[in-house]
C-alpha cells in the first residue's frame, strides 16, 4: 500500500485538509495519481485518508480522518448526510447545491440541484474516476430525471483532465424555468453559465433588493441580472444592468420579460461603463449600485493585479453614488480574505473622497457550508455601505 508521511507544522496538523507537495516528508509504496492513500506523520500516526494526484499543486486532499475507501457505500452515505444537512438549514431541495467538495467530505465533487434534474462535477481526478460511484448513489438518494456533466471547469486541466460535458443519466434537458424570490429565471444546464445559475447568491438577491424600493439602481456584472430582477420587483424606481456578455444581457431582457419588469440592460465591459459615467460632464446619479464580478484572480501570484482592479470599480461606483446612496459589493476568490476586502473599500472610500457607514454583511447560501478549519470554503464575501451624509 502505498501512503505519505507529511512534515511537521504542515497545515493538515492543523486542521486544514490539503497537502501540497512541499510538505510531503517522504512517500511509501509509489503512489499513483487517483489513488486513495493514507496520511500519517513522522511518528507513524494515522493523520487520515486522502486522494492523490502528482499532477496537482494540492497533491493529497484529505476526505476522512479514518481508513476509508471511496466505494459505493462511501458515496450513498456522504451524499445523504449532506441532502439531510441541508434540510436542516431550511435550504429550498429544488433549487440548491447539494454537494459542495471538501465542505462536504467529497473534495472535487459538486452537485447542483434544478428541480428534478442535477448537474456534477467532478474536478479531480479520483473523484473523476468514480463518477459512475457517485451517478448511483445520486439517483438512488435524490432519483432525478436527469444528471448533466458540466466538466468544463478549467481547474479540470490543472488536475491533469480534460473537459468533458454531456449526460450521464436520463435525457438532455432543454431550456426550463426555475424559480427564485419570487422570481421566473430560465436556465440552460447544458450551455449556461458554470452548473446554470448562481445558487450561492440567493440570499443576497433578496437582501439587497430590500433597499430597492424607490431608488435608481446600477447593477453591475448583472449575469443573469437575478440583483437587477429582484430589485425591479421590489419597487426601484429604474434599473440599469451592465454585463459584457450579449448571451447574458439577451437572457437578461428574457427574464424580465418574463416576469413584466422593466430594466435597462446594457452590454458593455463595466470597467468602461463606470469609467465613462464617472468622467462624463453630466454624471449619473444611483442611490443603489451593485457589485458582483467574477473572481478576478484565481492564483495567490495575481492577487495584487486583482486588487487594483477591485479598487478601480469602487473608486468610479463611489463616485456616481447619490448623497445617502447604497453600495452592495461582493467579491467571490477565496484568495481576497473579507478584511483585505474591507481594506481595499475603504482605499477606494478615501480616494474617492467618500465616508462610508457599514449596515451589514453577505456571506454564500447555507447550501454552500463553511469549514471553520478551510479557509478557502469561505470564498463569498460581501457589504452592504452607505454614505455617510456632510461628510
Amino acid at each position: 500500500m502505498a501512503g505519505l508521511i507529511i512534515r511537521p507544522r504542515s497545515r493538515i496538523l492543523h486542521g486544514h485538509d490539503w497537502v501540497y507537495s512541499t510538505e510531503v516528508l517522504k512517500s511509501w509504496g509509489n503512489p499513483k495519481d487517483g489513488d486513495v492513500i493514507p496520511l500519517k506523520d513522522g511518528r507513524d500516526h494515522l493523520l487520515g485518508t486522502a486522494i492523490f494526484n502528482s499532477k496537482s499543486q494540492i497533491i493529497a486532499r484529505r476526505f476522512s480522518r479514518q481508513r476509508q475507501d471511496l466505494d459505493a457505500d462511501f458515496f450513498l452515505r456522504r451524499i445523504t448526510q449532506a441532502v439531510r444537512y441541508r434540510e436542516r438549514r431550511g435550504v429550498d431541495p429544488r433549487v440548491a447545491r447539494i454537494v459542495w467538495s471538501e465542505s462536504d467530505g467529497m473534495p472535487g465533487v459538486i452537485v447542483d440541484r434544478y428541480g428534478d434534474h442535477l448537474v456534477l462535477q467532478t474536478l479531480t481526478l479520483a473523484m473523476d474516476m468514480r463518477r459512475d460511484l457517485i451517478v448511483a448513489a445520486l439517483r438512488e438518494v435524490l432519483n432525478p430525471a436527469s444528471i448533466v456533466e458540466r466538466n468544463d471547469a478549467p481547474i479540470r486541466i490543472a488536475e491533469g483532465m480534460e473537459p468533458r460535458v454531456g449526460m450521464l443519466h436520463g435525457e438532455e434537458p432543454a431550456p426550463f424555468v426555475i424559480h427564485v424570490g419570487g422570481l421566473e429565471f430560465e436556465v440552460d444546464l447544458m450551455r449556461g453559465q458554470k452548473t446554470g445559475f448562481y445558487l450561492d447568491q440567493i440570499g443576497s438577491y433578496a437582501a439587497v433588493a430590500a433597499h430597492a424600493k424607490g431608488r435608481r439602481v446600477l447593477d453591475c456584472f448583472s449575469n443573469q441580472g437575478a440583483f437587477a430582477l429582484s430589485c425591479a420587483k421590489a419597487g426601484a424606481t429604474s434599473v440599469q444592468a451592465v454585463e459584457i456578455s450579449a448571451d447574458a444581457c439577451e437572457q437578461i431582457r428574457k427574464n424580465a420579460a418574463r416576469n413584466n419588469l422593466a430594466v435597462d440592460v446594457v452590454a458593455e465591459n463595466v470597467f468602461d461603463f463606470l469609467k465613462a459615467a464617472d468622467s462624463s460632464n453630466a454624471q449619473p446619479r444611483y442611490d443603489l449600485i451593485i457589485l458582483d464580478p467574477p473572481s478576478f484572480t484565481k492564483s495567490k501570484g495575481k492577487l495584487d493585479d486583482a486588487m487594483r482592479g477591485y479598487k478601480e470599480i469602487h473608486l468610479r461606483a463611489l463616485k456616481l453614488l447619490a448623497p445617502d446612496g447604497l453600495l452592495a459589493t461582493f467579491c467571490c476568490s477565496h484568495h481576497v480574505r473579507r478584511e483585505h476586502f474591507l481594506d481595499m473599500i475603504n482605499e477606494a472610500a478615501v480616494d474617492a473622497k467618500r465616508t462610508l457607514r457599514q449596515l451589514g454583511t453577505f456571506s454564500q447560501t447555507a447550501d454552500h457550508p463553511i469549514i471553520t478549519t478551510l479557509p478557502e470554503t469561505e470564498y463569498l464575501k460581501g457589504f452592504l455601505l452607505e454614505l455617510a451624509p456632510g461628510r
